[in-house]
């Protein structure tokens, strides 16, 4: 199938077709990406016997902290980079279109949500917005220039304008996201405890150094009596994707219609484990048709029938020695052949 084809279908996607979908994506970069074919040649994986998802091998997510991840030949119109944290190498995802991006976020979004153009968008992502390349940003600014309100728009540290943009919109009953970083989140209900049980409370996760990291059920539940609510919402998303999965405060994520997520073994990187076993988080990002759709991240969790899937931690490396083999097998390996 040509890449004209593949593009058109992956905004149609279901849960019918996306294997077949998956499958023909995997052989059209297993040919044109040169990381992607490389990592999977010195894997000693004929890419023409993989027959189903469950064989398909994940390229590491650290690739993308030290090559080019492309498939095909293009210049980016953008360039998505993560925080990291001091003295690593931030990820960079190099995105050849932008608007399929933010479509593909809308999409998702308005699946599980509705129209993003009636709610009322109040992002608090101070981290975030003190430095460039931010797919979270892209993503936000997008939902708030789709919105009728006016009142939508960032705050960086006003959290006191924020807060009174907030209550009028809890006291008039107007559908509101306040999408924010946990951290700024809990300033908030720090210094302005408040009532919005009427409000889609998100967090993005992580503390960004500003912050002891905690777990995320003793997040919820600080932030659910600051702000006398019963739920709290969550995104799961990363720079190296450009799809998103949302949890409506159950503590389960649910991926939309380009994502899946796969469960590895974490001593036998290859390995597929079944359901409701914890290991590894791989994900099949059909949206990444043009750097890589078949990632394998460092997060924990598990997967359940429905396609649910619970995010439960970060892998120890210094315990994962089988991933760690094959990790530093292949970055010499690139370093040596295909450092761009």
């Amino acid at each position: 199938m040509s890449y004209r084809k593949i593009r058109a279908q992956i905004s149609e996607v279901n849960t019918h077709n996306f294997d077949a979908l998956a499958l023909e994506i995997f052989h059209y970069q297993a040919t044109h990406s040169p990381i992607y074919k490389a990592y999977i040649e010195l894997l000693g994986i004929d890419s023409t016997s993989i027959q189903s998802i469950q064989q398909i091998p994940f390229l590491p997510i650290e690739c993308f902290k030290n090559f080019e991840v492309k498939t095909g030949d293009w210049l980016p119109e953008v360039i998505f980079t993560s925080s990291g944290t001091t003295g690593q190498q931030p990820s960079s995802h190099f995105v050849q279109n932008l608007e399929a991006y933010l479509q593909n976020t809308r999409r998702g979004f308005e699946a599980f949500y509705g129209k993003l153009e009636d709610y009322c968008i109040l992002a608090l992502l101070p981290a975030y917005l003190e430095r460039q390349g931010s797919s979270l940003v892209a993503m936000a600014d997008y939902f708030i220039r789709l919105s009728k309100y006016s009142q939508s728009g960032f705050f960086l540290n006003n959290i006191e304008k924020l807060s009174k943009i907030v209550q009028e919109c809890q006291a008039s009953r107007t559908p509101t996201l306040l999408l924010g970083v946990s951290f700024a989140l809990l300033d908030l209900g720090e210094q302005y405890p408040m009532d919005l049980s009427q409000i889609t409370i998100m967090e993005t996760g992580g503390m960004k150094g500003r912050r002891k990291e905690i777990v995320r059920s003793e997040l919820h539940s600080i932030l659910q009596t600051a702000f006398n609510t019963q739920q709290i919402h969550s995104e799961y998303g990363m720079t190296e994707l450009l799809s998103q999965a949302y949890s409506k405060g159950d503590g389960l994520f649910y991926p939309s219609s380009t994502m899946k997520i796969i469960i590895r073994d974490v001593s036998d990187p290859l390995a597929v484990i079944g359901n409701e076993r914890t290991g590894g988080i791989n994900i099949i990002d059909l949206a990444n048709i043009d750097s890589c759709a078949f990632i394998a991240t460092q997060d924990l969790g598990k997967t359940y029938p429905d396609g649910s899937f619970e995010v439960l931690g970060r892998f120890d490396f210094s315990d994962v020695r089988g991933c760690n083999l094959m990790i530093n097998d292949f970055r010499d390996f690139a370093n040596n052949n295909l450092r761009i």
